[in-house]
């Protein structure tokens, strides 16, 4: 079959796209940005940008499509994420509807036997305005999944490696049936070929029923963790999600979400799944150790992916998701002049604006047993993968488009640098530079929010500094 995945970037999507094309599909991966889409490196997939609340951009990637996945939702948005799911989910049903499509398959979340969070509630809203179309749903509806980038696999993570004891609400004493990343993946690729699937509202979920405290009791025994857990019935949701939010990678809008669910018993009560496709599911402790392998055994990219263990310097006890800042700036320089600029960034060279404060730096990363500054530049000019530049490690060049560099500092967690040379329309050219930092618990967290306002002065100085020099050179050779 012919297969869209909307929301491909996401950590089941990343995962779904390769067991299609496994399977013998044909994949389409869709995201709202194509060079996220790009950089995982897919073979023979169309990478292709949409977006579900942009009604006219959904026609294109949804022609000639027999089914689409839709695992798409807003919670990274704040507070109006249910407005925007709802919106986002009748776009698609026309757009799916108009296009003909034999099958949309839904990836939502179990639901409690009474009430529901916000979360869960838009997750199940979602399903019934999907259903509301002409093309037959397949919703999923998925208890905890147990792989890396999974928000409440991530959230168990960073408790485990970072808070030795924890004053903890009482949400871990409710019960949940966490299945491992791969089953999920294996009913997602199995089901739009089960006619009695159409239209079905199925539940998965794995073949234990825990509580969050068991399952980070077992999470730490599989790392050497022992953390000791209180929990304190007081201590309401809302307050913590703030409190996470001081110890998690996780986005915080995405975990206040997640946290509002967490209180209540999350188990499969329909077994109707079970029936369709008979699976042998991994128990919890399995589904943590495959997903703590399928980490070390990823195949890895120079330029920065989500969660790429290279990128987190192989430091499983590292956030999985980044913390981010960018700066960027357009010119009508070459990408040649803007290289030039790039390249040469460094050892005696500098950082162009502010080099003090870079040169500071070094010193303080000395005082504390780092590298410094002291190694400067690689001899022979041009740059390398595997060279040492400063306190960084050169692991991507691409000329005249990219270059990452890996932190090799003293820091709190793991941090890549890249700048990158982009064409625009009309002979236009963007040059930005992007942080990406993974924070290791509190300290991290704290580290990147401390520094946050002079990166901000110091990256957009370097911009503004790489297009003056970059035109500079090209009006000088021009008077020659």
């Amino acid at each position: 079959m012919k297969a869209v995945v909307f929301g491909a970037t996401g950590y089941v999507g990343t995962n779904l796209v390769p067991a299609l094309q496994a399977a013998g599909h044909q994949v389409t991966a869709v995201g709202r940005r194509r060079e996220a889409l790009e950089a995982r490196g897919w073979t023979d997939v169309a990478c292709l940008k949409a977006d579900a609340l942009q009604p006219e951009s959904l026609p294109d990637v949804l022609a000639g499509a027999d089914v689409a996945y839709y695992l798409v939702h807003s919670m990274a948005e704040g507070d109006q994420f249910p407005e925007l799911d709802r919106r986002a989910a009748v776009n698609f049903r026309e757009a799916a509807g108009k296009a003909g499509l034999k099958r949309i398959v839904y990836l939502g979340a179990l639901q409690p036997a009474e009430g529901a969070s916000i979360h869960l509630a838009s997750r199940r809203e979602t399903g019934e305005i999907l259903r509301e179309g002409p093309v037959p749903v397949t919703e999923l509806r998925a208890g905890i999944i147990i792989g890396p980038g999974s928000a409440a696999f991530e959230v168990i993570r960073d408790l485990v490696f970072h808070l030795p004891a924890m004053v903890t609400p009482r949400w871990v004493s409710s019960l949940s049936q966490p299945i491992a990343l791969d089953d999920i993946e294996t009913y997602l690729v199995r089901l739009p070929g089960i006619d009695a699937a159409a239209g079905a509202i199925l539940e998965a979920g794995g073949p234990q029923v825990l509580s969050y405290a068991d399952m980070m009791r077992v999470f730490g025994e599989l790392v050497g963790r022992h953390p000791r857990i209180l929990p304190v019935p007081l201590l309401s949701p809302h307050l913590s999600s703030l409190w996470l939010s001081l110890v998690t990678s996780v986005p915080a809008n995405v975990a206040r979400a997640l946290i509002g669910g967490l209180e209540h018993d999350l188990v499969v009560a329909d077994a109707k799944l079970s029936d369709l496709i008979p699976l042998p599911l991994k128990p919890y402790r399995e589904a943590v150790e495959a997903a703590l392998e399928a980490e070390r055994s990823a195949d890895e990219r120079p330029r920065w992916v989500e969660g790429s263990m290279l990128h987190r310097q192989n430091r499983p006890d590292f956030g999985f998701y980044a913390k981010h800042l960018r700066a960027e700036g357009k010119t009508r320089a070459s990408a040649e002049a803007l290289w030039g600029q790039v390249g040469s960034i460094g050892g005696d060279n500098g950082y162009y604006f502010l080099d003090v404060l870079w040169q500071m730096r070094g010193f303080f990363d000395l005082l504390v047993g780092g590298v410094g500054m002291r190694r400067g530049r690689p001899a022979g000019g041009d740059l390398a993968v595997g060279d040492a530049l400063d306190f960084w490690r050169v692991i991507g060049v691409e000329k005249n488009k990219r270059l990452t560099l890996l932190a090799e500092m003293r820091i709190p967690g793991s941090a890549t640098f890249e700048l990158e040379i982009q064409p625009l329309a009309e002979g236009e050219r963007m040059i930005s530079v992007t942080a990406h930092f993974h924070p290791a618990g509190v300290a991290g967290i704290t580290y990147w929010n401390a520094l946050l306002p002079i990166h901000k002065v110091l990256f957009r100085g370097l911009i503004r500094e790489i297009i003056r020099r970059a035109e500079q050179d090209e009006a000088d050779l021009r008077g020659h």
